[in-house]
């Protein structure tokens, strides 16, 4: 063809007349305008606003006849081919090439219209099982999304997976040869099951001669083939595409019903192994139990298992209702798409609910609509509490016919799942009264715990072990707790016992940056007069300097309140020296230094902004004014200035690196070298802060790397912590690059202990962690692998061993007590339950007693705030409002006057229908008193108790809560309505 530049536009011309219908569907707009240069800002603006209103493809067909009817510089015809091309849209580029070189061919478009037509009818299934999590960065590595398209991808995935799912899909079918990459990727990254639902057939057998495949023009094509639905009934689907009619023709799949079985994804078979069944069996008689088996086991394919039995039998009467309760949101999913969905789909409604769900029905209607429900047992909970005050969208726990509660050993003293069961227990009392007066008893559903370790409850002695599983049965009316007898050595056979080893670190080397933190810390003591008997760096030092500023606050001590405080940042920085690196440790006291001087310098300098603090190294620009501080605070950080340059230069020095570390090092090492990058592994530790710190460590040591180590930290989604949590969706995506290998070591807090579908390791190390023998047993479970290690790093002295042996006996003690408790006479065994039963509905009474009480004694307008740092009277009682049952907001004119707002990114939060966009400190002092909430258009100061002084009228003592619940006080809801009508806001 000629290379004129105004023949090569006209044919471009000719080529949008024939291909219009095509090319506007593989077009996405808005990147493609970046690369247009001879197109002017106003017409650009015009094509993105058509783009935001109505969608890429009207948006597309504006750009087409904008560029059709203009009157462009020569050669703009090829500027938009390449533009096609850099924005990640050459499918659309080939059409439109005015060369006339790379036309797709005929048959081309028929295999991709096929692909596309298959993908259509399955994406209902894609949307339901796809994680987005998964495929997405695989996707971006094939080349199948451009990093615009991921960013698009995750955005809509902020309003829920199946959100970004669909536009996952509908950016992929926009590239060149995406069928076949797609399924390649679905297989790297373990969703085998999809692949076999978008071909017909087992990716693992090779290419038989029913796969049927055909390459033309580079794109991978399957014969298009009827799939199960997720309906319960098979339906034959009406496709009325002409080149998929004629697919289909040769086939017969339509009218034969014996190809339709042949060619269906198959299901997976339900199927129990002789341990499972023998714990099963009570389960499946009707009785209440609970089943008792290692991780690893299979104790949620046993519970589908009796879930898919209750229902089947139900059948014959009225239809049967299963409630799954998981105690954390993860776990939710994770059961649905691995174990319930999968085997159930095919006869019962599945669905899930947590509190990331976003639902446009009640959760009683969500209820009547499905035979299995699988969700957070605070949802069942809040909607058994609407049932008890009257309201529409409350249900009862006659609603449903068995519950399975999965990490049963929860259900003790006041967590969700025994306020559930407890409910359970006083209705089964009513019953029996009921039979004895001949009256009809409400209907209880049966009951199904799940556990691989209820654990002694902190028994020392076999007795008080035994009480504790009693407790545990008596709770989930259990008529018995089951473990492997008869079937024990196949057991053994599936769960391989890891190799335990103790890895101890010397605790006599010499240490100058400790040395130094200390002598910082003796200086405060002397300056304040206080002399505590416990040693600097203890758990029992921090709890004394707890106390000692409460009871500061309480008398308005502040020079004790504020060294007490300072004093605990130094613990903290000895704590994590003792963990980590010494640089986590100054990172750690510079941190809070700025952000001390950043809030003086702010009420000083009357300033809410936050660029008064000063992060350099350079002492000289620490002080930026010769501003006068309260003699404590100028003490104090004088102190940590002076020794500001020192500390750093001792936390750099490599010489004296921690000790515990260099221990983990070589375990890690060892193990790696050993498997050759083949290894799996997760480190507990205590903290978020040492698990981030610690993934730090490894990423920027280049010898992990040579040895195959890719790390990353696992951390808590919950905001009970100053460090940063991780988001649900950020766990997920940690969790899957682990299962396929992305990543092979997993640094993580106890989030990872329990219940997480995190595959089999060759190595699990607890790094200096020691809690209970429920926590060792969760963990040692993940050592699962052939020929598995459980090690313990710890410092000598620690008393870590001593507690982790405590924890192995315990371990015993709790084996000893279930088998005791399962041979007790019957008789014996439903008298203790009975007894523990009434005791504990005793209990909760008297505590529901007594919070009534104080809650009808104290009035709101009878207590005072005061700023717990200065104690400034910060407002009165009756001018607290609460939100949405959590927030509590004063927007009282006077109170503006006492505070200043300072920008802190780390609160940046968006909510549902509410966002802290900033906090709030003391105009005084600069002590943090909450957050700027913004909740339905409304600025409203968000108060945290913990930053007052509670002052009751009646002569009661000062005192100071860590929670708003624990303050009995009931406060009056905020009337969004009446207080817009007396805000001066606009």
């Amino acid at each position: 063809m000629s290379s004129d530049g105004s023949f090569a536009d006209k044919n471009f011309c000719y080529l949008i007349s024939c291909f219009r219908a095509r090319v506007k569907r593989y077009i996405q707009v808005e990147p493609v305008l970046d690369y247009l240069t001879f197109l002017s800002p106003e017409v650009k603006e015009h094509i993105q606003r058509t783009a935001a209103t109505t969608g890429d493809i009207q948006a597309a067909d504006l750009l087409l006849d904008t560029l059709e009817r203009g009157n462009w510089p020569l050669g703009w015809a090829r500027m938009f081919v390449e533009a096609l091309r850099q924005a990640g849209n050459p499918l659309a580029a080939r059409y439109v090439n005015p060369e006339l070189t790379d036309l797709p061919s005929p048959s081309f478009e028929n295999a991709h219209d096929e692909c596309l037509q298959l993908l259509n009818l399955l994406q209902p299934t894609l949307v339901d099982k796809l994680l987005v999590a998964d495929v997405l960065d695989k996707c971006v590595e094939e080349k199948l999304l451009t990093i615009e398209d991921r960013n698009r991808v995750s955005a809509a995935e902020n309003n829920g997976n199946e959100a970004g799912v669909r536009e996952l899909l509908k950016r992929i079918v926009q590239k060149e040869n995406w069928f076949s990459t797609f399924l390649t990727i679905l297989r790297q990254t373990g969703n085998d099951e999809l692949a076999r639902e978008l071909t017909g057939t087992d990716c693992c057998e090779g290419n038989t001669e029913s796969e049927n495949l055909s390459q033309e023009d580079g794109l991978e094509v399957k014969e298009p083939l009827l799939l199960a639905t997720d309906q319960p009934n098979l339906e034959v689907l009406d496709i009325e595409n002409s080149s998929l009619e004629s697919s289909f023709a040769d086939s017969s799949i339509v009218s034969d019903d014996e190809n339709v079985a042949q060619r269906a994804s198959p299901e997976p078979e339900l199927n129990l192994r002789p341990y499972q069944l023998e714990v099963a069996q009570p389960a499946l008689e009707g009785k209440n139990i609970i089943i008792c088996l290692p991780t690893g086991s299979g104790k949620t394919r046993v519970a589908v298992y009796i879930a898919k039995d209750h229902l089947d039998k139900k059948k014959a009467s009225e239809p049967g209702k299963v409630m799954v309760l998981v105690n954390k949101v993860p776990l939710v999913e994770q059961l649905f798409r691995k174990e319930f969905k999968p085997f159930l789909k095919k006869w019962y409604h599945v669905t899930r609910l947590s509190g990331d769900t976003q639902l446009k029905i009640t959760f009683p209607e969500v209820v009547k609509s499905h035979d299995v429900i699988i969700s957070t047992a605070q949802i069942l909970e809040n909607s058994l509490l609407n049932s008890e005050e009257g309201e529409d969208d409350g249900i009862e726990l006659s609603d449903f016919s068995l519950i399975i509660i999965d990490e049963c050993h929860h259900t003790n003293k006041e967590a969700v799942y025994n306020n559930i069961m407890r409910r359970y227990l006083k209705q089964k009392l009513k019953n029996n009264k009921l039979k004895k007066e001949n009256k009809p008893v409400i209907p209880l559903p049966q009951i199904v715990g799940l556990t691989a370790s209820p654990g002694v409850g902190g028994a020392k002695k076999q007795a008080k072990a035994e009480e504790h599983i009693l407790k545990i049965c008596a709770n989930l009316d259990a008529v018995t707790i089951k473990t492997v007898k008869q079937n024990i050595n196949l057991l053994k056979e599936q769960i391989k016992e890891p190799c335990k080893k103790f890895v101890i670190a010397d605790d006599t080397k010499k240490d100058p940056f400790k040395d130094k933190l200390l002598e910082i810390m003796t200086k405060i003591q002397t300056f304040c007069q206080i002399n505590p008997m416990s040693d600097f760096g203890t758990q029992p030092y921090e709890q004394w300097l707890i106390q000692m500023e409460k009871k500061a606050a309480k008398e308005g001590n502040r020079k004790d309140r504020v060294c007490a405080e300072h004093l605990r940042k130094y613990n903290e920085a000895l704590q994590i020296n003792d963990t980590i690196r010494m640089i986590d440790a100054y990172n750690h006291l510079e941190t809070f230094y700025n952000d001390e001087k950043e809030k003086k310098f702010a009420v000083l300098l009357g300033d809410d902004s936050d660029e008064s603090g000063d992060n350099g190294d350079d002492d000289a620009g620490d002080r930026k004014a010769p501003l006068k501080l309260h003699e404590t605070d100028d003490f104090l950080i004088s102190l940590f200035l002076g020794n500001k340059k020192k500390l750093k230069k001792l936390a750099q020095n490599p010489e004296h690196e921690n000790e515990k570390l260099i221990k983990l090092r070589n375990t890690i090492m060892e193990q790696y070298s050993r498997t050759e990058g083949s290894a799996r592994g997760i480190i507990f530790t205590k903290t978020r802060q040492s698990a981030y710190a610690l993934s730090q460590w490894i990423i920027e040591n280049e010898k992990f790397s040579e040895v195959g180590v890719k790390a990353h930290h696992l951390i808590g989604a919950g905001h009970s912590s100053e460090f940063k949590p991780m988001t649900q969706n950020e766990q997920k995506e940690v969790i899957s690059k682990f299962r396929t290998g992305k990543i092979n070591l997993l640094i993580a807090t106890t989030v990872a202990e329990e219940g997480l579908d995190i595959k089999e390791c060759n190595i699990v190390i607890r790094y200096g962690l020691v809690t209970n023998e429920i926590a060792m047993v969760q963990a040692r479970g993940r050592a699962r692998a052939d020929e598995s290690t459980y090690v313990l790093v710890a410092q000598s002295g620690s008393g870590v061993v001593e507690r982790e042996t405590v924890n192995d006996f315990r371990e015993k003690m709790m084996y000893k007590a279930i088998d005791r408790v399962q041979n007790m006479k019957p008789e014996e065994y439903a008298h203790k339950i009975l007894e523990l039963q009434m005791q504990s509905i005793m209990e909760k009474k008297m505590k529901t007693k007594r919070s009534i009480a104080k809650q009808f004694k104290d009035k709101p307008s009878l207590i005072n705030f005061l700023c717990k740092n200065c104690g400034v009277p910060a407002c009165s009682g009756e001018d607290i409002h609460v939100i949405e049952k959590m927030h509590h907001v004063n927007m009282t004119p006077e109170f503006k006057k006492l505070y200043l707002v300072r920008g802190n990114k780390a609160l940046q939060t968006m909510c549902v229908d509410y966002q802290t966009n900033g906090e709030i400190i003391c105009n005084k002092c600069g002590q943090a008193w909450g957050t700027m909430m913004v909740h339905k258009g409304l600025d409203l100061p968000c108060l945290k108790i913990k930053n007052f002084v509670v002052v009751f009228q009646n002569n009661l003592p000062k005192k100071q809560y860590k929670k708003w619940v624990e303050l009995p006080i009931t406060f009056p809801d905020l009337n969004y309505s009446e207080y817009c009508l007396f805000s001066d806001e606009d």
